[in-house]
């Protein structure tokens, strides 16, 4: 797998290599914060007061108590920002405009695996920040762990040819980093692949798999076996008699994965 990757800019300015120009309308719907992981990123930020989100989407896990300086290439995504939130510098990872160190810390949630050259954008993040660099991103090597590899596994490889090895985080980002698995709850309202462990008949919503870029580059006959066999097998129960214990289990341990630089 490369971590530098190359990019078809989006009709709406999108640096990453899927297009939220398309797959980006209703993301906030599907995409809200998660309380455990905003928790759990705040944590991470220490006593930081100025931070920098790169990769803002739609304002997800953006701290509302802090001078937040938002950066979102995305302009389907900076229009589903939320009433009162920063406006978002029009960006990318690879050539933040700000000075050497500009702010206390910095955020990149659900992002790294858009980013056109790994290397550069840490390198960026790391150059305007003075303090801790708080990665929220997934394990590629842990992906298979989901029941969705039983029934698209074209989505699962996909995911994880996207996603950057931990190692590749660590060597990017320099000096000391720490790495920590994130639980995810039972009812996940941050609609990543892995929230809907225990619940599958989520993903039988077109709108739930849409918010999840990995499957704009499968293709439609890979979505319509996906519906069709999950619909089966949750009428004759054969799901729940393989991964039934899911629907009651409180936290999943996941590919979810929680990567601080510090300085």
């Amino acid at each position: 797998m490369t971590d530098e990757r190359s990019v078809t800019s989006g009709s709406d300015g999108s640096a990453g290599d899927a297009n939220y120009g398309v797959i980006g309308a209703g993301y906030g719907q599907y995409r809200r914060p998660e309380p455990a992981f905003t928790a759990a990123i705040q944590a991470a930020l220490g006593n930081a007061r100025t931070l920098v989100n790169v990769g803002a989407g739609a304002g997800s896990y953006e701290p509302t108590d802090l001078d937040v300086t938002a950066v979102e290439p995305s302009a389907t995504m900076r229009a589903q920002r939320p009433a009162g939130s920063v406006p978002a510098v029009d960006a990318t990872a690879e050539d933040l405009p700000f000075g050497d160190d500009s702010f206390d810390a910095a955020l990149a949630s659900f992002t790294v695996h858009q980013w056109r050259d790994l290397p550069a954008g840490l390198h960026e993040v790391r150059r305007v920040t003075r303090g801790p660099v708080v990665i929220l991103t997934c394990d590629p090597s842990a992906l298979t762990r989901s029941w969705i590899n039983d029934y698209a596994l074209e989505v699962i490889a996909t995911e994880a040819s996207r996603y950057p090895s931990i190692d590749n985080l660590r060597a990017g980002l320099g000096g000391t980093v720490t790495v920590a698995s994130v639980p995810i709850p039972l009812e996940c309202v941050d609609g990543f692949s892995e929230a809907y462990y225990g619940r599958p008949e989520a993903l039988l919503d077109p709108g739930a798999r849409r918010a999840n870029s990995a499957w704009s580059f499968v293709g439609p006959d890979v979505e319509a076996r996906f519906e069709r066999a999950l619909r089966a097998d949750l009428e004759t129960v054969a799901w729940d008699a393989q991964h039934g214990h899911l629907r009651a289990q409180p936290t999943f341990d996941g590919s979810l994965r929680l990567v601080v630089g510090h300085p």
